[in-house]
């Protein structure tokens, strides 16, 4: 610049000056707002890039698995795959309404082709512009390939974005039908819905995570951070059931349904000396795997829901805390009133007329008569004391929804005279089968009432026990002499003479008492003529009981009396149960010890209690029928199928025993032969060949 004109040198001095002074200023602003972008904003702009770069996953835990005590599964979760969408991501990069909405219709029809799904129904559902929605949960192979074909990249043509196939769980049952009601079922949100699947819900589903994953620019999840997997699915359970003898309950139960047209069906086995329930059936039942085409009638779990009128089978218990309350002795003679009496301004009839029997004899013949005077000599307030020590009027405890407590009494009063004399034989009162199972369950077990165990160990993921049941005695219901001694009378009742002779077990001495209960009809008020409900509840073997079975037919159309109905589903599922556990038969003979007359030698009450005696069937309560007539001739049954077997006997008064399945080929009594009416006739049936 030396050599410039001084004027023109200072005009280029000072244009660089302005320049180097707009440089600064300009360099000063992208410092600045370099500081305020990474310095004072940085915070912000950081939770922004990591909401775009991390996606955030709901992780629903895979849900535990119901096992039987043997350890066969009933119920599990298996990984099926599904459909969903990120329409945000399928729209990225088109721009304006109208676009859009062709780019959504465009993909509409896409995946309804290859979903079998009409195009309208999934646009309604991409229309939503959600991050996250389902288009169609639980697809075939063949669909998941033509979805994956759409979203391929490497394929020609428009691939489609933002849809991704994933994983979710199905509850899946491998043994069908078996145990339906009492499992329950799992809907489409996971939730369980009915049964196990309900009540343990917060033990099956678990805890649900939520877990940060990396993905990429398209959204796909290139990281997901670790979590164990143990810890991220819920608790498996085991239950006391016998996966074995729970078939062979509802096998035997919906044979008896289907044979005499019953309106339902309840049966529980337990084990007396734990508590444990091996079987706990309902019929009709439903396959949890489609329960959308059952009714809500055939989910009930009729075993702890359902509430009856016992009838007779009340008698053991009147008698035992009878016995323990010293108002009635082994030995007694209770005047019957040769089958009529008043009390309370109400006639009581008994079907076998009788005067002087003993209580072996009233359990024998169920005497309603006999009952009352001995419910009436113990008194109302012992009396609603022993049944609830027996844990009648409370639930049993088990975690099933919707379980029964049964009813005592009417709220705030005491029972009148009439109602005491009632209530004696199982009348105005009402109980569950569970209930008649574990009250049972204590007389077989020494008169310790247990609590019932379904639930026998829940474990977490990582196999640990979370909790275990064990034995629990709620209360002593009764001494354990006089439970051996009640056990004892009621073997009369399995025996000749007995009502339900159809109940003994070749090789064992079988304890247990019938019912044939009328129920209240709900239009009149009044006990119903036509409809009965058929109870057997006993154990087996007498002298060290392994199981208890209860038994309850609901409104038989083919018979009525709980001996003849009842009495052979508890045979056929005892003997089947006794297999199964290894119980061998005894050769010890049946015997009634130290129950006869005071002063009188055992045997001479042991052949007094098999003394000839007409056809002895089950009481309906309050029954007026006179006694059973004589002889009847026996129909030809050959050919026919087991419906028309059971309709022809019966309407001839006699009583089928069924064996087998398919069309009858040999009787016994043979056809045309005479038979006293109300005996058995044993009709043996074989496939067609």
């Amino acid at each position: 610049m030396k050599n410039l004109d001084p004027r023109r040198a200072g005009w280029i001095r000072t244009r660089m000056g302005i320049l180097c002074g707009v440089m600064a200023l300009a360099l000063g602003g992208v410092v600045s707002s370099a500081w305020r972008v990474q310095v004072e904003d940085g915070p912000e702009w950081r939770d922004m890039a990591e909401r775009q770069r991390l996606r955030r996953l709901h992780i629903e835990p895979k849900r535990g698995t119901v096992y039987d005590r043997n350890g066969a599964a009933l119920a599990v979760s298996i990984e099926v795959p599904s459909v969903s969408a990120d329409v945000v991501e399928m729209l990225r990069g088109v721009d304006g309404a109208p676009a859009q909405e062709a780019s959504l219709r465009d993909a509409a029809a896409r995946i309804g082709h290859a979903l079998s799904l009409e195009p309208d129904d999934v646009y309604a559902k991409l229309a939503t512009r959600h991050r996250f929605v389902w288009v169609k949960r639980r697809i075939t192979g063949d669909e998941s390939r033509a979805i994956h074909d759409l979203s391929d990249q490497k394929k020609p043509g428009r691939p489609l974005r933002g849809i991704a196939i994933e994983g979710e769980g199905h509850r899946y049952y491998p043994a069908r039908e078996l145990a339906g009601p009492l499992l329950g079922f799992v809907a489409p949100d996971a939730q369980g819905k009915d049964g196990l699947e309900l009540s343990l819900e917060e033990d099956l589903r678990g805890k649900v995570e939520d877990v940060r994953g990396l993905r990429d620019r398209t959204g796909r999840l290139i990281f997901e951070g670790a979590s164990d997997e143990n810890t991220m699915q819920g608790n498996d359970v085991v239950l006391s059931i016998d996966e074995g003898i729970q078939h062979v309950a509802e096998r035997e139960l919906d044979a008896a349904m289907r044979t005499y047209e019953t309106r339902g069906g309840s049966l529980v086995v337990v084990d007396p000396s734990t508590g444990e329930l091996l079987a706990l059936a309902s019929v009709p039942g439903y396959n949890p795997n489609d329960y959308t085409e059952s009714d809500v009638d055939g989910r009930r779990d009729r075993a702890v829901t359902d509430r009856f009128e016992p009838g007779s089978v009340m008698k053991p218990f009147l008698i035992a805390s009878a016995l323990a309350a010293g108002t009635l002795k082994p030995t007694s003679l209770i005047d019957c009133e040769h089958g009529i009496y008043q009390v309370g301004g109400i006639t009581i009839h008994d079907t076998h007329v009788s005067d002087i029997l003993t209580p072996t004899q009233i359990l024998a013949k169920s005497s309603n008569i006999g009952a009352l005077k001995i419910g009436l000599q113990l008194g109302e307030p012992s009396l609603y004391a022993a049944y609830r020590r027996f844990g009648f009027g409370e639930t049993a405890g088990v975690p099933l929804p919707g379980e029964a407590s049964g009813v005592l009494r009417p709220q705030g009063r005491p029972w009148y005279e009439a109602e005491t004399a009632s209530a004696s034989f199982g009348q105005g009162i009402t109980v569950t089968t569970l209930q008649l199972a574990m009250a049972m369950s204590a007389i077989a077990d020494g008169g310790k009432l247990l609590e019932p165990i379904l639930v026998k160990r829940v474990t977490d993921g990582r196999g640990n026990t979370v909790r275990e049941a064990g034995v629990h005695v709620r209360r002593d219901a009764i001494p354990p002499g006089i439970a051996r001694t009640v056990a004892e009378m009621l073997t009369a009742v399995t025996e000749e003479g007995g009502t339900a002779v159809e109940a003994s077990i070749p090789g064992f001495r079988v304890a247990g008492k019938t019912s044939t209960a009328q129920k209240v009809d709900p239009s009149t008020g009044k006990y119903s003529t036509d409809k009965y409900t058929a109870v057997f509840v006993g154990f087996v073997p007498v002298e060290h009981p392994r199981i208890v079975v209860a038994v309850v037919l609901d409104e038989p159309m083919i018979g009525r009396y709980g001996g003849d109905l009842a009495g052979p589903v508890f045979r056929r599922v005892s003997e089947a149960t006794l297999r199964y556990l290894g119980v061998t038969p005894s050769a010890t003979p049946a015997k009634i010890a130290g129950i006869g007359r005071e002063g009188d030698p055992a045997d001479a009450m042991l052949a007094a209690m098999k003394a000839p005696a007409p056809q002895s069937v089950d009481v309906p309560s309050a029954a007026t029928a006179p006694p059973l007539p004589g002889g009847v001739k026996v129909p030809d049954a050959t050919g026919m199928a087991a419906h028309d077997v059971v309709a022809a006997l019966s309407k001839a008064g006699l009583v089928p025993q069924i064996e087998g399945s398919g069309r009858a080929v040999r009787q016994n009594p043979a056809a045309g032969s005479s038979a006293p009416k109300g005996s058995p006739v044993r009709v043996v049936f074989e496939p067609p060949s």
